[in-house]
């Protein structure tokens, strides 16, 4: 199979990921819930994976960083914290349903959508500037989009945040691992993360990082102060209720390991020059679209889409002949309505650090026979 799909999950781990869940799943249990060996081992797992997390995304304390069960999770927590009923909030427009599904359960919340061409940032800025009114009380904005990897300018809307008093929730969903995240730099209340994709963890994982405290969507045990019948006051507990997963934490302090020793840069090449490479072979076909620029303003996520093709039925096709790809809104309908493509759809290919320019070939050769 050619797996081109890691924008959802990388399939393709390194080794030392699947070693350090199989080792915490036969060594440790709970942290908090006891003095003994497997509960100590499972709190300094949980502990290393805060550091690393801190370390590689500027977090000054690691209990500043949250466990989460995806970036969904993590998205949720931001939301409700900062998010009242009536509140007015400012979005991207490249947002994945992870975000505006939250929105639209809060009773009144008015949403305001930044529309600006794909690929263009400096637009988006000048849009931003014009709708980031005094009546806007929290923005939501994703790094890049998961549709068409398109990296949006976050130090600049940070700080036009920053100097206005808006409160910012960042979705690193398909940056972390890839581009520089940074919590504090940037002045974001709220970052969230997957485990599964470009932090190459196990499903089932996911980081909240924290500027302050937060309101919990979760109550229950913590393993600490347990005659309070309220959530700790303190993080990370207050955000972290009952049993934690620590094999996927292992899993995913060894992925952030990865991640650290090859070098998010290295990362990010490699995929673009697959992008490129695809992209390039696409364009040569009669009747497709490949919505594609070179430089900075894209990661390896492409979009495309082919005349007089269903992209679910060329999708199915595709996967006939062995290519796992991703076909449809792909959970984030907003991002289609800004790029024009809501009534088809895209393809997409993404790719992660164990795919290669062979495997392209093969996909290319497979489209030639097909369109």
């Amino acid at each position: 199979m050619i797996y081109f799909d890691s924008a959802a999950t990388t399939l393709q781990k390194p080794p030392e990921v699947s070693r350090a869940v199989r080792r915490a799943m036969a060594t440790m249990t709970s942290p908090g819930r006891g003095e003994y060996g497997p509960s100590a081992r499972a709190a300094a797992t949980l502990l290393a994976c805060r550091e690393r997390a801190a370390c590689l995304f500027g977090v000054g304390e690691p209990d500043r960083v949250i466990l989460t069960a995806n970036a969904t999770h993590g998205l949720n927590i931001a939301v409700k914290s900062l998010v009242k009923p009536g509140s007015t909030v400012l979005l991207s427009g490249w947002e994945h349903n992870a975000v505006t599904r939250p929105l639209r359960s809060i009773p009144g919340v008015r949403v305001r959508t930044i529309r600006a061409p794909l690929f263009r940032p400096d637009l988006f800025l000048e849009e931003l500037d014009r709708q980031l009114t005094g009546e806007v009380e929290v923005m939501v904005c994703t790094q890049v989009s998961n549709v068409f990897g398109y990296v949006l300018p976050v130090g600049e809307i940070a700080a036009l945040c920053r100097a206005r008093g808006v409160p910012l929730i960042v979705d690193a969903s398909q940056s972390a691992g890839l581009l520089p995240v940074r919590l504090e730099d940037w002045g974001a209340d709220y970052v969230a993360m997957p485990g599964h994709k470009g932090l190459y963890g196990p499903q089932g994982t996911g980081l909240l990082l924290c500027r302050e405290g937060g309101e919990p969507i979760l109550e229950g045990g913590t393993g600490s102060d347990s005659r309070n019948q309220a959530m700790p006051d303190y993080l990370p507990d207050r955000l972290e209720a009952g049993t934690h997963n620590v094999p996927g934490a292992a899993g995913l302090l060894a992925g952030m390991g990865f991640v650290r020793r090859v070098g998010p840069g290295r990362l990010l090449r490699h995929e673009t020059d697959l992008k490129d490479l695809a992209g390039e072979g696409l364009e040569r076909l009669p009747g497709v679209q490949v919505f594609r620029t070179r430089g900075p303003c894209q990661t390896g996520v492409l979009s495309f889409r082919v005349a007089h093709w269903d992209t679910g039925a060329l999708a199915d096709r595709l996967s006939a002949h062995g290519v796992a790809l991703r076909a449809g809104l792909h959970c984030a309908p907003a991002a289609h309505e800004t790029a024009g493509t809501a009534e088809t759809g895209t393809l997409r290919l993404s790719f992660s650090a164990f795919n290669t320019a062979r495997e392209v070939e093969g996909f290319l050769s497979i489209m030639r026979q097909l369109v």
